[in-house]
């Protein structure tokens, strides 16, 4: 679904007005490689990094060594505000420790504290209160984006400390995994990343890597710039251009297909509505395509909560869904609009807090799977 990352890119863009002027750089040239040289293509220091999330095999070898409740954390940009309070106001009644997490975009950012436990939870509420769009974009285009996402790669450098990535690497060889997916262009396919692999090596290199997946997995295509990531092939070293891992899905589990997976329950937290608020829409073309691929990225949601409906169901596994209720109707007056994200992050540590977040789709005892794909919003 490559409308999901334009959605949110648009969307930004159709919010803020910034003056579009491009910095003089050109893209230097990349070295030249083929098909076959990528299908050989590795990270010399870290061969058990990554994989292609289609490939089967090789996620059954990078499974978590033990049963236990998943997180997939999806895309949703500034809206990430509302998992980050979830999962901080889960943690006074008890957030699990679990044995998988995955992040998409936005949901790769959180996924760094939901997958180290409560003792984050200061930085990630930070995070998503702190911050304003000074800190994601500059409003200035480059050679191969509409806006320069230096500050972004400025705040994921601060983020990510060497204890964060000890801590990382502890929970993995304790058993747990966590998995982080970007889209690789030249390949034409989405890349999961096995972040605790990468940690474990526990060098300024794999500090680097980790930082620069997270930067990737978040860069929306054409509106930040892609991240180039240095591998060796047949070819001898070149580089790959990856980008938002959204642009397969809005989040991940693992591929399609797939059977008795070691999950006790697998939780989905979506950082957006699963419908769209009325607005009217400017007649404008950032806004026109903001609020069109908006439509495309809420359908491709309700898609593939549908599809893991069905497929717990079938593995006899319990499906938790969590969204922002259609009852939360403040508006953004921006993009990463300060006061919205705040809000946000109050719903939905509230609604943790005295509520239940999470909506139960399939349980594996009860229910079926036409019944809970046709309570889907439409």
């Amino acid at each position: 679904m490559t409308a999901l990352s334009l959605a949110i890119g648009a969307s930004l863009l159709g919010q803020t007005a910034f003056a579009q002027t491009t910095k003089p750089t050109q893209a230097p040239e990349r070295k030249i490689f083929t098909a076959q040289d990528q299908a050989a293509a590795i990270i010399p220091a870290f061969p058990d990094a990554r994989f292609f999330a289609d490939s089967l095999e090789d996620f059954r070898r990078a499974l978590p060594e033990r049963r236990g409740p998943w997180l997939a954390l999806s895309a949703g940009g500034e809206d990430g505000a509302f998992g980050a309070g979830v999962l901080t106001g889960w943690s006074g009644k008890g957030r699990p420790e679990f044995a998988a997490v995955t992040g998409v975009s936005t949901g790769a950012l959180i996924g760094v504290y939901a997958f180290l436990g409560a003792s984050y939870d200061a930085m990630l509420e930070g995070a998503y209160t702190t911050i304003n769009s000074a800190d994601v974009f500059e409003a200035a285009g480059t050679h191969e984006s509409l806006v320069d996402a230096w500050p972004l790669r400025r705040l994921i450098d601060r983020a990510i400390t060497s204890k964060v990535l000890r801590d990382v690497a502890d929970a993995h060889d304790g058993g747990r995994r966590y998995f982080v997916v970007t889209t690789n262009l030249d390949a034409g396919r989405p890349i999961v990343w096995n972040m605790g692999a990468i940690a474990r090596r526990a060098s300024g290199e794999a500090l680097a890597l980790f930082k620069q997946v997270l930067l990737a997995s978040s860069s929306i295509p054409g509106v930040f710039q892609p991240t180039l990531i240095h591998v060796e092939g047949q070819g001898g070293v070149f580089q790959e251009l990856h980008v938002d891992g959204a642009l397969a899905s809005p989040f991940y589990v693992a591929p399609e297909g797939v059977r008795d997976l070691p999950i006790s329950e697998l939780y989905i937290l979506v950082n957006g509505k699963l419908n769209m608020d009325f607005g009217m829409t400017q007649r404008k073309v950032l806004p026109i395509l903001g609020r069109s691929l908006s439509l495309a990225l809420k359908a491709g949601e309700r898609g593939a909560i549908a599809t893991w409906t069905g497929w717990a169901r079938g593995g006899g596994i319990d499906l938790k869904v969590a969204n922002i209720p259609e009852a939360f109707k403040l508006e953004s007056r921006g993009s990463f609009d300060p006061d919205y994200m705040k809000a946000l992050f109050a719903e939905g540590q509230r609604s943790a807090k005295w509520g239940a977040p999470f909506e139960v789709r399939v349980t594996a005892t009860s229910d079926s799977a036409e019944n809970a794909i046709a309570r889907l919003p439409r």
